[in-house]
C-alpha cells in the first residue's frame, strides 16, 4: 500500500526532532491530519512541513506560520 506522510522540518530545513508523521493511506488523510495537528505541531517548533507520497514530494515546503 501506498504511504502519504508529512515531513516535519524546524526553520532550518532540519528535521523536527522527536517528531514524526504517522502513515496515511491517501492524500486526503494527510492533509485532514494536517487541518487538525498544525497548531500542535507548530508549537512544537515545526516550522513547516512537506508532503510525501512514497518517497517523492508531492507539495512543500509548506509554512505553519498563521
Amino acid at each position: 500500500m501506498a504511504a502519504w506522510l508529512w515531513r516535519l522540518e524546524a526553520a532550518d530545513g532540519s528535521t523536527a526532532a522527536g517528531l514524526t508523521s504517522p502513515s496515511h493511506a491517501s492524500q486526503s488523510d494527510a492533509e485532514s491530519w494536517l487541518g487538525e495537528m498544525w497548531r500542535e505541531l507548530a508549537a512544537a517548533g515545526v516550522a513547516r512541513v512537506t508532503l510525501v507520497h512514497d518517497g517523492d514530494t508531492v507539495y512543500g515546503p509548506m509554512s505553519l506560520n498563521e
